[in-house]
């Protein structure tokens, strides 16, 4: 299957593995890179450039496709080393880069420079134009339904991905409720160039994260997510579960007081213990509404050979019909 996303990222299929913190290691995008995906490390899961830089060699003597580099911009008060994190990626021969959070903007000169393809995260049509405008090769448009950040508008994919397709002129791929060949088809009819996909990757052999991380999104529903910090306009899309429920208790108790210094235990440095011990009510950690649609735990390559597969057959299907 080849579309603008294919042919700009030079990979086989157009399914991309977003970046997620303490998940997107070298072994996952590896994995994901040789079963024809776009695979990508997490930059910011690496505590200093140097760091990244190891991750990026490593991932190399894994794979010899092209995989990226996932950098979230984060707020002021808590800015990493960026021109660090980006020479680093630079000198480790990097060709993607996947920018979420803040207006990667300041960094897009040094990458445009190096030759590197840039795809930013956007959960609107607004911020996605604007990508555009700053020189973005690509957008991944971020539905209602992801895990992690769904911005504060509330647009699930079904209208915003028509809605992108009528303003963007750059090749953009839909990400939020994407698990199978359904998907991939769905997100082609309503005009992406292919799909992101981020909790279903988590469910999957290569994943180098807990089992019960892994067992806990099988196990779930579609009803088992939830939204925290939405009264300070940081909405997060979360597993439901005890320290879920430790901040909903706090949210509702203080209402408009509420600050982030009073949830910082469930919401700030937890993903080792979540994602590394297994300790799944350690805090607050995200994923989507995806998991009602995950039921098993399948390899890297069996996962995307199947959504190919199933995807092939939709299309053969709905055509012989016409």
């Amino acid at each position: 299957m080849k579309t603008r996303i294919t042919e700009l990222f030079g990979i086989q299929h157009p399914i991309i593995q977003g970046g997620m913190h303490y998940v997107g290691f070298a072994e996952l995008a590896a994995a994901v890179s040789n079963a024809g995906g776009l695979g990508t490390i997490t930059g910011l899961t690496q505590k200093t450039p140097a760091d990244l830089a190891n991750e990026i060699s490593r991932c190399h003597d894994l794979t010899d496709k092209p995989f990226a580099v996932n950098l979230t911009f984060l707020p002021a008060l808590a800015s990493p080393d960026y021109p660090g994190y980006v020479k680093a990626i630079i000198d480790g021969g990097v060709r993607i880069v996947e920018t979420a959070g803040r207006n990667p903007e300041p960094v897009m000169p040094a990458l445009k420079d190096a030759g590197i393809k840039v795809i930013h995260k956007c959960t609107s049509v607004r911020h996605s134009l604007k990508a555009q405008a700053i020189g973005c090769d690509a957008v991944s448009v971020d539905g209602f339904e992801c895990g992690g950040h769904p911005g504060e508008d509330d647009v699930p994919n079904f209208i915003l991905l028509p809605r992108a397709a009528d303003e963007l002129e750059i090749p953009f791929v839909a990400s939020g409720g994407m698990a199978d060949g359904r998907s991939l088809v769905a997100a082609l009819a309503l005009g992406a160039d292919g799909i992101n996909m981020g909790t279903r990757f988590m469910a999957t052999r290569e994943a180098p994260i807990h089992d019960r991380v892994k067992q806990a999104l099988v196990d779930a529903s579609e009803l088992d997510t939830r939204l925290v910090m939405r009264s300070l306009r940081n909405t997060e899309r979360v597993l439901d579960g005890a320290a879920t429920q430790r901040l909903l208790q706090k949210e509702r108790e203080l209402g408009d007081e509420l600050k982030i210094d009073d949830i910082i235990d469930e919401v700030a440095g937890i993903y080792p213990s979540v994602m590394i011990d297994g300790e799944v009510d350690a805090g607050v950690w995200s994923c989507g509404m995806v998991i009602g649609l995950i039921d098993d735990i399948p390899s890297c390559r069996e996962l995307i050979d199947r959504i190919m597969a199933q995807a092939g057959d939709i299309l053969r299907q709905r055509s012989a019909a016409l």
